[in-house]
């Protein structure tokens, strides 16, 4: 295990009752006004000290946590506060509401219905009378702000606890200690105290599973949660996340909530574990995000259902090569790609590929990034981001056997930077033009059981239920090829170049089916 050395941000002499160090005569005069001149308090790092700032009235309570442990003799819980103090800004609770595109609050509360659909009901019917509308932050409580000491001290004692005493834990790391075991939060859940009553709630199941390996005691606490919440879609139309104790009282959730309820309790017993999610999947609908008990070095991966073009892991401390911290201050990112606290972790989870992508559209004024996105919702999402250089940029570790759409980000909107991509199973890249002179006959068939498409005969696409198609291609923007009324008879919809990017939707539906390419027999879906 690895010991820090002493905090090295104090000045020799001794203690006062405050916490600070004193300098006898001229010389503590000569150090405070050091100090203030570098725009620092004295004792605390700089780090430290920018966040106190931010605080503004609830500086006195982490400054009550720093003093606590700079005069005790354990210099790694103080390093432990300061990492925690100077990595807590953008940390908090957020709240979301339902907005219209004039961003007017609509009231809505998902719980007051029965289930998913009965809520999307609603929705839909707002939608009629609203246009569209989406959820978007309300209101946040920051950590900065609001914190109070004894919840502090209480986590980093807890948590130094289990990491010192518990037989699993005495090889993990500093480093894994400090980012998968000792924050205190999360992700944007109200903010509350949970070590404590978790390793009450579950002393018999710790009492009755191996606790070596480390993974048989995960295994018997992960099913211990499944007892206390469970998936709900509903949730997916409730975006505030709920707190510990909301979550033992609805034992439901959604994925988020459930990852967060697992981090709890693997971190209340000292077993390094992260919450990996993608953004959007990449060959379906919506996101995920779901949880990883780490190794010792802080490293590890689980079993996905579906396709990612990218994997993260958050984390609690800022990371400066995310696109926040490296991109101009008059720069927009897309939403998710703009936060600070995750790290890039494909390469754990598949075969990845950096693809390098020349633009054929200009990039708008102060433009420095392009983004890789993945068809998802009816939409391109952005999923990573490149730097432009030479009317280029290249995407690193990208997840294979995906479809792309190269784009910018301006005036928050997408903006097509160039032809559909298809990154292959083996690393190759297949551009999409949408110019082949050989085009293919499309025809449309009612049926749940796929149809194969004999060489030289049309290509045909199988809808789930009769009714009215309408088959586009990608060309900069989704053009209409054609329209035609599935049923039990193979018909024409329309006719499409070898090297397409085609979407086939239904009239009276809400536009999520997938995409497709032109295989030999019949349809690739993406």
């Amino acid at each position: 295990m690895h010991v820090c050395s002493p905090p090295t941000c104090s000045t020799p002499g001794s203690v006062s009752a405050v916490g600070f160090p004193t300098l006898r005569g001229g010389m503590f005069l000569m150090a405070a006004l050091a100090a203030a001149l570098s725009g620092c308090a004295p004792g605390w790092r700089s780090d430290v000290e920018l966040a106190l700032r931010k605080a503004g009235p609830n500086r006195p309570e982490l400054e009550r946590v720093l003093r606590l442990y700079r005069q005790g003799d354990d210099p790694q819980k103080y390093e432990a506060a300061c990492f925690l103090i100077a990595n807590m800004e953008g940390h908090g609770f957020v709240d979301y509401a339902l907005y219209d595109a004039s961003k007017n609050e609509i009231p809505f509360d998902a719980l007051a219905y029965a289930d998913f659909p009965a809520a999307q009901t609603a929705i839909d019917e707002i939608e009629k009378k609203h246009g569209a509308v989406d959820f978007a932050r309300k209101s946040f409580v920051s950590d900065l702000e609001t914190i109070s000491a004894a919840l502090l001290i209480d986590n980093i004692e807890q948590a130094f606890s289990v990491w010192r005493e518990k037989p699993w834990a005495k090889d993990v790391s500093w480093e894994a200690f400090r980012e998968h075991i000792l924050p205190y939060r999360g992700s944007n859940e109200p903010l509350c105290s949970t070590r404590g009553s978790i390793l009450r709630d579950c002393e018999s199941v710790v009492a009755g599973a191996s606790p070596l390996p480390t993974a048989s005691l995960g295994a018997a606490l992960r099913k211990n949660v499944d007892v206390w919440i469970q998936f709900n879609e509903l949730y997916y139309v409730h975006p505030t996340d709920q707190s510990y104790e909301e979550m033992r009282r609805s034992k439901r959730g959604r994925c988020e909530d459930i990852t967060n309820m697992i981090l709890y309790v693997m971190r209340a017993h000292g077993i390094p574990y992260a919450a990996d999610y993608t953004p959007w999947w990449a060959d379906r609908d919506n996101n995920h995000a779901w949880e990883v008990v780490l190794d010792s070095k802080g490293r590890g991966a689980a079993p996905m259902s579906n396709r990612a073009a990218k994997v993260f892991r958050k984390t609690f401390s800022a990371q400066r090569n995310t696109l926040a911290f490296t991109k101009g201050a008059d720069e927009q990112a897309p939403r998710w790609l703009d936060g600070r606290t995750f790290f890039d972790v494909t390469d754990q989870y598949l075969r990845t590929s950096d693809v390098t992508v020349k633009f054929d559209a200009p990039k708008p004024p102060a433009s420095r990034y392009a983004y890789l996105c993945v068809f998802n919702g009816g939409e391109w999402r952005p999923i990573y981001w490149g730097r432009i250089g030479n009317k280029q940029a290249t995407f690193e570790r990208m997840g294979r056997d995906i479809a792309y759409l190269p784009a910018y980000f301006a005036d928050s909107k997408l903006i097509p930077a160039a032809a559909p991509l298809i990154l292959e199973k083996s690393g190759s890249v297949r551009v999409l033009l949408g110019d082949s002179p050989r085009l293919r006959e499309i025809h449309v068939v009612a049926s749940k059981e796929s149809t194969i498409s004999p060489p030289g005969a049309p290509l045909v696409v199988n809808v789930p239920a009769p009714g009215e198609c309408e088959l586009f291609m990608w060309k900069g923007e989704w053009k209409s090829l054609g329209k035609a009324k599935a049923d039990s008879r193979s018909t024409p919809i329309g006719q499409a170049p070898d090297d397409a990017l085609l979407w086939l939707t239904s009239s009276d539906g809400r536009k999520l089916e997938r995409i497709f390419t032109l295989g030999a027999e019949g349809p690739v879906w993406w």
